[in-house]
């Protein structure tokens, strides 16, 4: 669905990303884990066309996206939900599931069912100011925005930065169904634990670069990753 191919990126004189290479296939859950400042988000951004590489193409079933604009990449099916939730403050929950479908046309009513069957607090609160939500909340309503846009492939960036032990939990099971429901996820997430833990195949990145790849529970099982990432 999804292919990268020596990708580079750059912010001015410096290199963000270099030379990789990977692949995401129709159904999976795939996990690109790393510390801060390995180019997760860079790459995520890259892909959803708001940062132009250096060098490399970005195939999305078999169509080249490489300088596509943001806007004709999410109509051709692939959303991102950023980090940092990034809600419309000042909107109420429905108005921001809207902005969600924005590039669509006709009736969404089923599509919010769907959202709120995921997401039932986000109807307990679906007049309310989206800014007023708590951390989980929020994180909930950006995932649901993205939702909207009916995507093939969802892109989620560090979907439990800053949010509660609870939450978490919550957030990492709904991405579980979401995906067994038919959409295909590339995650990006700093709780190596939890993404190896619901990912079909996973990607290390340090300092730009591809350093490990396998399954979910062969890179959770790598003595390196252990000690690495999660505390082993």
């Amino acid at each position: 669905m999804l292919k990268i191919d020596n990708l580079a990126v750059s912010y001015g004189m410096i290199q963000a990303v270099h030379g990789v290479s990977f692949a995401v296939k129709p159904g999976e859950i795939v996990s690109l884990i790393g510390a801060n400042g390995a180019g997760k988000t860079t790459i995520l951004r890259t892909i959803s066309g708001l940062i132009r590489p250096k060098q490399g193409q970005i195939l999305f079933e078999d169509q080249d996206i490489t300088k596509t604009a943001p806007q004709k990449i999410v109509a051709s099916g692939l959303s991102q939900v950023p980090e940092g939730r990034h809600v419309f403050p000042g909107l109420s929950v429905m108005e921001n599931l809207e902005m969600g479908a924005y590039l669509r046309k006709g009736e969404f009513k089923a599509d919010y069912e769907q959202v709120f069957q995921k997401f039932p607090v986000l109807k307990e609160r679906k007049n309310q100011d989206a800014a007023t939500l708590s951390g989980g909340e929020q994180q909930m309503l950006a995932m649901g925005r993205a939702l909207m846009s009916k995507p093939k492939l969802l892109l989620l960036d560090e979907p439990s930065m800053g949010l509660a032990p609870i939450f978490i939990k919550e957030i990492f099971s709904i991405i579980q169904e979401i995906n067994a429901q038919g959409t295909t996820v590339l995650l990006i997430e700093q709780n190596a634990k939890m993404a190896l833990s619901v990912a079909h195949r996973g990607y290390v990145l340090e300092t730009g670069k591809i350093v490990l790849s396998g399954t979910g529970a062969e890179l959770l099982d790598s003595e390196e990753v252990k000690k690495a990432y999660l505390g082993g």
